[in-house]
């Protein structure tokens, strides 16, 4: 939200067109999109764009005076960081308003390849502070960072204070005490990284077992919970959101 503005801007996600032209059409003034590939950190089946849906999208903004974002928001893996690098290049070409990046190593490459393309850091990057903000300033240019959800609103104030840097912030979303999108917890317990796979404890992975004086709830084997026999059971995830197994809807719990 650039300090002068009168009003927030509203940045909303969008997993395909029909849903970044919804957004737009109900008032968004930017949406964020992903590519179908796992530079995205929301790569679903039937989600996300490829160039023709992407352009036909950045089209319809721009129609309309309204900004789409390209959510770049994995951390390159491997030795191999070409998949990533091509994304933002691929970013450049489209002409999106802003890139959103976590891994820094993407930061540098984009802003050495492409020094006009604007770069916003992602809340993938865990950046608390003003001190991590005004450095990525510093060395690759950043002109907006989201806040982690961990932040209280005094601590979203201090950073605004300190740094002139654009700053977004959640309007929703479960509150989580893992470093944003890396939680070792659900790595360890699935082999799944929030950051790769876009969830933090996978439906295919949960099981419950009845016993005889109680429901044992797994998580790909670890024992996670155990239920009285006339105790409502939950689903048995290390962080959060809503999930469906099997035709029945489970509330993750803080």
């Amino acid at each position: 939200m650039p300090s002068t503005q009168t009003r927030p801007e509203l940045v909303c996600p969008a997993g395909s067109l029909p849903a970044l032209k919804a957004a737009i059409d109900h008032g968004a003034d930017a949406v964020y999109i992903g590519l179908k590939n796992d530079t995205n950190a929301r790569n679903f089946a039937g989600l996300n764009f490829d160039d023709a849906s992407a352009r036909a999208g950045i089209e319809y903004a721009r129609q309309r005076q309204r900004k789409v974002f390209l959510a770049i928001n994995t951390y390159a893996q491997g030795v191999d960081i070409s998949r990533w690098t091509r994304a933002v290049d691929e970013a450049a070409d489209l002409g999106v308003d802003a890139v959103i990046l976590a891994d820094i190593g993407l930061m540098k490459y984009a802003a050495q390849r492409h020094p006009g393309l604007r770069l916003h850091m992602s809340v993938q990057s865990s950046a608390t502070n003003y001190e991590a903000i005004n450095l990525a300033q510093e060395l690759f240019g950043v002109r907006r960072a989201v806040l982690p959800r961990v932040l209280t609103l005094d601590q979203v104030r201090h950073v605004i204070e300190n740094t002139t840097v654009d700053i977004e912030v959640f309007g929703f979303g479960s509150l989580c005490v893992m470093v944003e999108g890396r939680c070792l917890l659900s790595s360890y317990a699935t082999g799944e990284s929030p950051n790769t796979h876009g969830v933090c404890s996978p439906a295919k992975f949960v099981r419950w077992e009845s016993g005889k004086n109680a429901l044992n709830a797994r998580l790909n084997g670890i024992l996670i919970d155990r239920y009285a026999p006339t105790e409502p059971a939950g689903y048995p995830t290390l962080c959060q959101r809503r999930f469906k197994v099997e035709d029945q809807t489970y509330y993750a719990l803080e």
